[in-house]
């Protein structure tokens, strides 16, 4: 047999396998990951509001008195999820930061506050004593928004490792963390009409339809935009610099007046958005979706 005709070494074999840059390729050495500080304590963060905020949906006694105070509670850490959320991400891609292991602790931190949480709520407040005879009922509602946010979470994720998916710029589906806000904004807004007496009626039992509905719009094709190319550090025209400041004031010397009626509106435009978006024209659309230093200078000649 010749040299050539000559089976190979098992070492050989093993060499032949290993391609350079494989994790493997420098022996007795494990694959690093690249964990960043600052971007995965925000996502820590998240997860720990969530956490906390099923903690007080599980302690809530209906027939207590401080009920409707423990919910706000819960719903205040949801809505404080939402903030860490967007601060890790923005983080992340400020420093350059982005990475595979941060987008997957970032969806198991999502899955809990913005899953878990929600779904817990509106079977707390309503779907339990609606189905009060039929408790399996209340249980497969919640359920089928917590399996549609694990699947939308999945599929950004299968999504995100393909190149030129286009997720940097718009999401597939509605967004789990806006979804979640979306329920605590409404639940806060009925609490606050319960708070000034207004006709009780059955509002409260829309909360499970919208629970439905979002379910099946985190797992739809609408594109949303991401908001990812919004640059916070370039320079604004003065006019919307001084709006936004008074807009934040506001909403802080007033926040416990008018939160309850500001944030689901933002929340529902922006879930209106993704259906109106398609009609509207481009030049609209970009002004809306991304604010680039090419549109600053064009605004501030």
């Amino acid at each position: 047999m010749s040299a050539v005709e000559k089976p190979s070494s098992p070492g050989a074999l093993k060499a032949e396998a290993i391609q350079p840059g494989h994790p493997a390729d420098t022996e007795g050495q494990e694959p690093r990951l690249r964990i960043y500080f600052l971007p995965n304590l925000m996502t820590a963060g998240n997860l720990l509001c969530g956490f906390v905020a099923l903690t007080k949906i599980v302690e809530a006694d209906v027939n207590a008195a401080n009920f409707n105070s423990v919910i706000r509670h819960a719903l205040f850490f949801i809505l404080l999820a939402c903030i860490f959320d967007l601060l890790d991400g923005r983080l992340a891609r400020w420093g350059g930061h982005e990475s595979p292991f941060g987008r997957e602790f970032d969806s198991l931190a999502d899955l809990i506050s913005f899953g878990a949480a929600p779904a817990f709520l509106v079977h707390r407040i309503v779907l339990r004593d609606t189905f009060a005879q039929y408790q399996e009922i209340g249980w497969f509602i919640a359920s089928i928004y917590l399996m549609c946010g694990a699947l939308r979470l999945a599929r950004f994720n299968c999504l995100a490792a393909q190149s030129g998916s286009g997720g940097d710029k718009e999401f597939l589906g509605f967004p789990v963390p806006a979804a979640a806000g979306l329920v605590a904004s409404l639940t806060l807004f009925l609490m606050w009409l319960e708070d000034r007496e207004f006709p009780r009626g059955t509002w409260r039992y829309v909360l499970p339809g919208i629970l439905l509905f979002l379910s099946v719009m985190m797992v739809s094709k609408v594109k949303y935009p991401s908001f990812k190319t919004l640059d916070l550090s370039a320079r604004s025209p003065f006019t919307k610099l001084v709006c936004a400041v008074l807009f934040v004031g506001v909403l802080l010397i007033l926040r416990e007046r008018i939160l309850p009626l500001v944030l689901p509106v933002i929340f529902t435009a922006y879930l209106v958005y993704g259906f109106v978006r398609p009609r509207i024209s481009r030049r609209v659309r970009q002004e809306i979706e991304s604010l680039d230093e090419g549109d600053v200078t064009e605004e501030t000649r």
